[in-house]
């Protein structure tokens, strides 16, 4: 029996994670770094996906927004598996096979997980 990895992600807990990570003190606006956010609805097309609005600027942005998951066409969940392939040293072969992704997406995906660990570790 195969098993398709996919299916035993859960949206919510994967959003809730970058949620953690990323604001480990508290929602924090990515323009302004104001604590002053409110929660204002969930996205359309991805509900686990919360949106805010800071009312110390006025801007709205959600979860991923200034993120390297932000504005791409893949689910988090494909972002967050692919990581977890990367710690385990597969080639981008595999990883597309693993997540029936075009080897291609998969390239591009690694590459800008790989500058956006680069980014984060000379900060």
């Amino acid at each position: 029996m195969k098993v398709n990895i996919q299916t035993l992600m859960d949206d919510v807990q994967c959003y809730a994670t970058v949620r953690e990570l990323r604001w480990p003190e508290g929602r924090e606006c990515p323009f302004c770094t104001s604590k002053k956010v409110i929660k204002r609805g969930c996205d359309d097309k991805e509900p686990a996906r919360q949106r805010y609005e800071c009312k110390e600027c006025g801007k709205r942005f959600d979860d991923l927004t200034g993120t390297i998951f932000a504005g791409h066409h893949q689910p988090l969940k494909v972002w967050i598996l692919c990581l977890y392939f990367m710690g385990l040293n597969l080639s981008n072969k595999q990883i597309s096979a693993e997540l029936e992704l075009n080897r291609t997406d998969v390239q591009k995906m690694t590459t800008q997980l790989r500058e956006g660990v680069i980014k984060k570790s000379l900060k």
